[in-house]
């Protein structure tokens, strides 16, 4: 018996091949209209918006743009110049490689986006749309004309599979659901970028450079954001942004020139980094930079684990804790027993060696489990961590950690004569605790990336892999599983002991309270598993860019209160379903992930 099915047909719909938009309109009206639309935008934000300057970033300015009119702006200029593209100026042509329509789409939609956020905002915070002026009414009504003239540019209709008549009406809504996301990702696909073409040295070095000071650009306005609106914008331009550039083939360009260079790549990015205490007039953004490079770095640890072995583990911040107490009790702390002070290289060494202590003692008797077990095991032994070091307070065991009030008072380091607690003026700026504390982190973060790099690279890295990828195979073809697992459990925790180590020092006090598996503020063991996995599991960018996602955007939507934790699961739902390679995929898991998807010319030993 044979089932016959049917073809979903829809009148309006186009047939399997033709090539035009969603609106009937000619190719190029559309163009023409998204490309004057965004152009107009750009004008529109030289114009007062609202008559108020009680809306944040005032808004009420006539030839300056203000607040989110800047993001505005930036998203007009790449409408316009993606759209200049699109119609084969030459100089902009090699600026879209992949597919400069789909650019525009996305560069237009995401103006359109922020445009009309900003508009119901205004409406909403003053009290009605009276209170917009001339300039807010004109955004609005010159996006959405250019978003109308995206929407009319041709591409080409994916053919819909077959419906078997005898499926449910649920399973054919879903059926049809799933041929309408396939037709939304045709919209916006991309062609492959070819062969990055082999330019002269410099012009390498100069492509690298301008990548790291884009990306210092950004950051340092995205963690600036004075109020949540502009954080809200900056997310919407952010992403709409970058996946233009991505679908333009820019992004693909540009990886392919970093992996050509891969060690000035690096070191272009800590020098980037490092300028970010000299961009800021006080302490207060230099804060939350301290605070990223710690979780970063601890992710980047775990990474190994993660990452590169395939190994769960869920109570990965006890060692990080390990690390902070044990340089918190050799700090010269008074609340700490030991009444001792070490020098700074001593007490990191310590920490950094005491957690690799604790990762073999932990790993030994647990790493022949696999999967679901060594989570569990793991998770139970972050929380006895925890509970251990809340109860020696003297009453409940020994008096080692002061229990619950945790080891106080720890002193600033200084290193060399030069006191971390006190401002110092380094070619005329000034430099306050925290922007030295970031910088002394970022070596440490330098000294982190340097060890994953060689260790992923090297024989132990490719049989984390091989036993990541099937360690029934793995063990079969030689490799000593339980060795090689050990030696990453015990690499991860070192890691995560030198991080705790400084971390100690930069928040005063280390009390058990910081070390849990869930908490709202991180780092937590949640929270750093989240950073790997949103970030890209087994790459060096990934956790990094992750852990500053995780830890800027809760910092700065701080208005949703109660609702941080339901909105950052939520993200992350979605994130696994659109995107589960991560954001910046090792391109081994992209290939598994997307198998459509064309393999790269070369792969490391990593398989990034």
């Amino acid at each position: 018996m044979t089932t016959q099915t049917t073809t979903p047909h829809t009148p309006s719909a186009p047939a399997h091949g033709d090539t035009k938009g969603f609106i009937g309109l000619p190719a190029s009206a559309g163009r023409a209209l998204a490309t004057g639309g965004s152009a107009l935008a750009i004008v529109s934000t030289f114009l007062a918006w609202t008559w108020t300057s009680e809306y944040p970033g005032d808004l009420t300015v006539y030839g300056y743009p203000g607040g989110l009119q800047v993001l505005v702006l930036i998203g007009g200029v790449l409408g316009v110049l993606f759209g200049l593209a699109s119609y084969g100026v030459r100089p902009l042509v090699r600026l879209t490689p992949g597919n400069a329509d789909s650019a525009l789409k996305l560069a237009v939609t995401g103006t359109f986006v922020l445009t009309w956020y900003t508009v119901i905002d205004i409406s909403a915070e003053l009290g009605g749309v009276v209170n917009l002026e001339p300039g807010g009414y004109i955004a609005a009504l010159v996006t959405l004309a250019a978003l109308v003239g995206a929407l009319a540019l041709p591409f080409t209709w994916p053919e819909p599979d077959p419906i078997d008549p005898e499926d449910t009406g649920w399973e054919q809504f879903k059926h049809r659901q799933r041929h309408h996301w396939t037709v939304v990702k045709a919209a916006v696909a991309s062609d492959h970028p070819g062969r990055t073409p082999q330019l002269p040295g410099y012009v390498d070095v100069l492509v690298i450079v301008a990548a790291m000071a884009v990306g210092l650009i950004v950051f340092t306005y995205g963690i600036g954001t004075e109020y949540d609106q502009q954080f809200i914008g900056f997310l919407i331009i952010v992403g709409f942004g970058f996946a233009a550039f991505a679908k333009a083939g820019l992004v693909a360009r540009v990886s392919a020139i970093t992996a050509r260079h891969r060690t000035l790549t690096m070191i272009s990015a800590f020098v980037a980094a490092a300028l970010f205490p000299f961009t800021q007039s006080d302490d207060q953004y230099a804060t939350i930079g301290v605070y990223i490079l710690i979780f970063a770095t601890v992710a980047l640890g775990l990474n190994i684990v993660v990452g590169l072995a395939g190994l769960l583990d869920l109570g990965y911040v006890a060692f990080l804790g390990v690390g902070a107490y044990t340089a918190a009790l050799v700090s010269g702390s008074p609340s700490s027993p030991l009444h001792i002070q070490w020098p700074f290289w001593a007490s990191a060494l310590l920490g950094a060696v005491v957690a690799m202590i604790f990762g073999v003692l932990i790993g030994a008797p647990t790493l022949r489990l696999r999967g679901d077990y060594l989570a569990i095991v793991t998770l139970g032994f972050g929380e006895i961590f925890r509970i251990t070091v809340l109860n020696m307070d003297g009453t409940s065991g020994p008096d080692v950690t002061n229990g619950s009030n945790g080891i106080s008072s720890i002193p600033n380091l200084d290193i060399l004569g030069f006191d971390f607690g006190q401002e110092h003026t380094i070619l005329g700026f000034t430099l306050a605790r925290f922007a030295n504390y970031f910088l002394l982190m970022l070596l440490i973060t330098l000294i982190v990336v340097v060890v994953f790099r060689r260790s992923s690279d090297s024989r132990i890295g490719r049989a984390w892999i091989a036993i990541r990828e099937d360690e029934t195979a793995a063990l079969a073809m030689g490799i000593n599983g339980f060795r090689v697992k050990l030696i990453a459990f015990a690499l991860g925790a070192c890691l995560a002991g030198l991080a705790g180590s400084v971390q100690a020092h930069v928040t005063y006090t280390v009390t058990p309270e910081q070390y849990q598996f869930a908490h709202v503020v991180p780092p937590n063991s949640a929270f750093l598993l989240a950073a790997v996995v949103l970030g890209g599991m087994g790459t060096i960018a990934g956790p990094l860019v992750g852990a500053a996602l995780l830890y800027l955007i809760p910092a700065k939507l701080q208005f949703l209160g109660n609702y941080q934790l339901f909105a950052f699961g939520l993200a992350l739902v979605l994130l696994m379903r659109f995107r589960p390679e991560g954001l910046i995929p090792n391109r081994r898991r992209q290939l598994e992930f997307h198998e459509e998807a064309e393999a790269p010319a070369v792969l490391t030993k990593a398989g990034a």
